[in-house]
């Protein structure tokens, strides 16, 4: 059987929406309060630090979602998953 997607708690998050014509990123700041459970398909997932999971949204944009749970947690649930 093969799990597609994982179930994390995410919070607060930035939007990249690409790049202007000086090739700096264009970031949206959402700040929310507390976290929701959410379930993120495996393959929109492009790396995980210790603060923010980052994935792929709409349009070609990457959103860096913050999550809760443990950093250590995350990375062997994901590579449980290989």
């Amino acid at each position: 059987m093969t799990v597609d997607f994982i179930e994390l708690s995410l919070g607060s998050h930035v939007i990249s929406h690409g790049y202007d014509s000086e090739n700096q990123e264009t970031m949206e700041h959402v700040e929310v309060e507390g976290f929701s459970k959410k379930v993120i398909a495996i393959s929109r997932i492009k790396s995980v630090s210790e603060k923010y999971i980052l994935t792929d949204y709409t349009d070609g944009r990457w959103i860096y979602w913050e999550y809760e749970e443990d950093y250590d947690y995350v990375k062997k649930l994901l590579v449980s998953l290989r």
